[in-house]
């Protein structure tokens, strides 16, 4: 099991730094009080569970059980358990800055100045700064640039964090209201009409191969996919975590699940990660 601890000074990031670990499939836990971590590992062997990324958001507001941190890390880290500590830096203006902005008292400040709480605080992490895998310094970023570090550091050369859901449907029982993108594969001649193919779907290579032989269906195909290719780079850059392409026909049995299908196929070999749903199949 993988777990990663994020940590380090309140206002430098911990939230989003958490939702960036969730997009790319970390179970996420925030505010987990160090003690707990040994309870949670024992109920996840327990349930057999196929968890396998974790990432635990922990700060000073733990109070004294904060500090127990690096001793449970160090009692409880063994071959099958690997720790790493993402820390989270700033400078002081900015963390003044942020602070009034939201109007935010900070959890060490107990004179009421914000400036004697980072002083505090700066203090008490130390040791567990010196012992981080990772320092980010948080100073000049935005989320979404502390969610591309993230991404960088944390998912496998190569591959994106974008999560791709391609939908078959059938016009006739209404279109997805989710969806990103629409596209009518209407115009592709129906296997419904074939008598051998009527009781069969997209699923069966018969209906599937019957489709693929008409070359406005490979046409088609060629077009969307070199279309996607070019802009799913681009809606990453952006921050998009997820896109939904719906792809329709009129029942949703044929036509529009082997388009689907193929789609999903090339997005695959790119390295995107494609959930690929038949809506009228069940």
């Amino acid at each position: 099991m993988r777990i990663v601890i994020v940590t380090g000074l309140s206002g430098a990031g911990k939230t989003a730094t958490i939702k960036a670990f969730e997009d790319i499939d970390f179970f996420c836990i925030d505010n987990m009080l160090p003690d707990l971590i040994p309870n949670f590992i024992d109920s996840i062997n327990e349930m057999k569970s196929n968890v396998e990324n974790v990432a635990f958001g922990i700060d000073v507001r733990g109070r004294d059980k904060f500090e127990h941190l690096l001793q449970i890390i160090d009692k409880t880290q063994n071959d099958k358990i690997k720790y790493e500590i993402v820390f989270l830096e700033c400078n002081d203006a900015e963390l003044l800055r942020r602070y009034k902005e939201n109007r935010r008292q900070h959890p060490l400040s107990h004179s009421g100045r914000i400036e004697d709480g980072i002083k505090i605080e700066r203090e008490k992490l130390k040791d567990l700064k010196e012992r981080a895998d990772y320092v980010i310094d948080t100073s000049d970023d935005s989320a979404k640039k502390l969610k591309e570090k993230i991404v960088g550091i944390y998912t496998k050369e190569g591959s994106s964090s974008l999560i791709v859901n391609i939908v078959s449907f059938g016009f006739k029982y209404g279109v997805p209201n989710d969806a990103d993108f629409m596209f009518d594969v209407r115009f592709i001649p129906n296997p419904f009409y074939v008598d051998e193919l009527k009781g069969k779907t997209g699923n069966d290579y018969e209906v599937y191969n019957y489709v693929m032989s008409y070359p406005e269906t490979k046409k088609f195909i060629e077009d969307i996919s070199n279309t996607f290719l070019n802009i799913l780079p681009l809606f990453e850059k952006e921050g998009r975590n997820q896109i939904v392409i719906a792809i329709g026909c009129t029942g949703g049995q044929h036509r529009s699940v082997t388009v689907a299908r193929e789609l999903a196929d090339i997005l695959l070999k790119e390295k995107y990660k494609v959930i690929l749903e038949h809506r009228e199949l069940g």
